[in-house]
């Protein structure tokens, strides 16, 4: 699993970072594995990264499975969970596989692409 960091931080510090890794690029040097997701404001941050949502990564990291079954771990709600998952997924904290469901169709599995996450966030 790769390191996954979530910063704030400006557009002109989000195409410096990317110009200076072209750079390494360019001059074969190797980059290390992770994804930075950068928001221009906290709060933006508070929206993505709620209790709940933590508590949720923290399952599937712990244990991946389908949605209903993370469901009944956390005793919530399966549509809330679903949602949730939809938003983690989305910043890539999760990802989702549609996996075959013996007699039943398809569900939809969990698992987490990052063993931990870390905030980083200036309010100025």
């Amino acid at each position: 699993m790769v390191k996954l960091t979530i910063t704030t931080g400006t557009e002109e510090e989000f195409f410096r970072r990317g110009r200076t890794l072209a750079r390494k690029l360019d001059r074969g040097e190797s980059i290390a594995a992770g994804n930075i997701i950068t928001f221009e404001d906290p709060e933006d941050i508070l929206e993505l990264v709620t209790a709940a949502r933590v508590d949720l990564f923290r399952a599937v990291k712990e244990e991946p499975g389908s949605i209903a079954e993370i469901a009944r771990r956390l005793h919530r709600d399966r549509s809330a969970v679903k949602r949730d998952v939809d938003i983690l997924a989305a910043a890539g904290l999760v990802q989702v596989e549609t996996k075959p469901f013996h007699g039943h169709g398809q569900m939809k599995f969990v698992k987490a692409l990052a063993d931990r996450f870390q905030l980083t966030a200036q309010v100025g």
